[in-house]
């Protein structure tokens, strides 16, 4: 199981959560059964696109080009396409991809969940090793987990203070978080206030971005940023880092655009309360 199906199979898992549904609900409202949702929300098989477009459906996900561009990636590694093959002697040899560029430290993306992954061929053995640590079902039912047979169960990695500009993906508090309000912006991005109790930290979230676009976020302290870096952030969810934050710490997120000509936007929450926003009006 690759980082991209990793990083895909948690995202489906995310908006399967949103939904609410158990599995076998879910397979009622689509034409898979609820041991294929099973497998597919476990990585234990890649989904096919035809899944992925009916989650995305269940889920009131507006298009699913997010999702569909993950799977896309996701695809392509699982079935070898993206490696470059070698060239033949009479053709001039392809330019290497340059790869993605990691995460900032001090601008935490969310981009590659916690995965360790070894493995081993050998002629001998014929056998390989693969050590891989799945992360935990969304808000499963207690009566029906995604999979009794997980062998690991990773607890959030930070608490308060310590989670303090960290990437939320990673230290694995962005799992079951409370949604403390989702704001529309101008130029059409969403902005999303969330809270982990387990990690006792909050962040921001955001999609529908243009490249160039830039995030601020605090809870009173120091101020953790993000900026869309390029056209695949457009496509899918980024975070900024987190703050340390409990139940009636104010939440605040700036959302800076691009385009020169428009204005700031910014929204605040109160854990446990109401939100409140600042800037032009979002369009109806």
């Amino acid at each position: 199981m690759t980082a991209e199906h990793t990083r895909l199979t948690a995202a489906m898992r995310e908006l399967r959560a949103r939904t609410g549904l158990s599995l076998a609900a879910l397979s009622e409202r689509t034409t898979y059964s609820k041991s294929s949702w099973e497998r597919y929300l476990n990585g234990k098989s890649l989904p096919p696109r035809h899944a992925v477009q009916e989650l995305c459906r269940v889920a009131n996900e507006p298009d699913g080009r997010r999702l569909l561009a993950l799977w896309e990636i996701a695809e392509s590694d699982w079935s070898g396409r993206a490696a470059v093959p070698a060239p033949a002697a009479d053709e001039p040899r392809p330019q290497p991809q340059e790869p993605p560029r990691p995460p900032e430290t001090r601008r935490p993306r969310g981009r590659r969940l916690m995965v360790v992954l070894a493995s081993a061929y050998t002629v001998i053995v014929g056998g390989v090793a693969l050590v891989l640590f799945l992360l935990p079902d969304r808000e499963a039912p207690e009566d029906e987990p995604l999979s009794a047979s997980a062998p690991y169960s990773l607890a959030p990695q930070c608490h308060g203070a310590a989670c303090e500009g960290l990437d939320p993906i990673r230290m694995v508090c962005g799992y079951a978080p409370d949604t403390l309000t989702t704001y529309r912006t101008a130029t059409g991005a969403h902005v999303e206030l969330r809270y982990s109790e387990k990690c006792g930290a909050s962040w921001a979230r955001v999609w529908g971005t243009r490249i160039g676009d830039r995030v601020e976020f605090t809870a009173g302290g120091p101020t953790h940023d993000v900026r869309i870096e390029d056209k695949e952030d457009t496509k899918t969810y980024v975070y900024t880092g987190m703050a340390a934050a409990h139940p009636g710490s104010t939440v605040r997120a700036c959302f800076r655009p691009a385009s020169a000509n428009a204005e700031r936007e910014c929204v605040e929450a109160r854990v446990g309360g109401a939100a409140t926003t600042t800037g032009p009006p979002s369009p109806q």
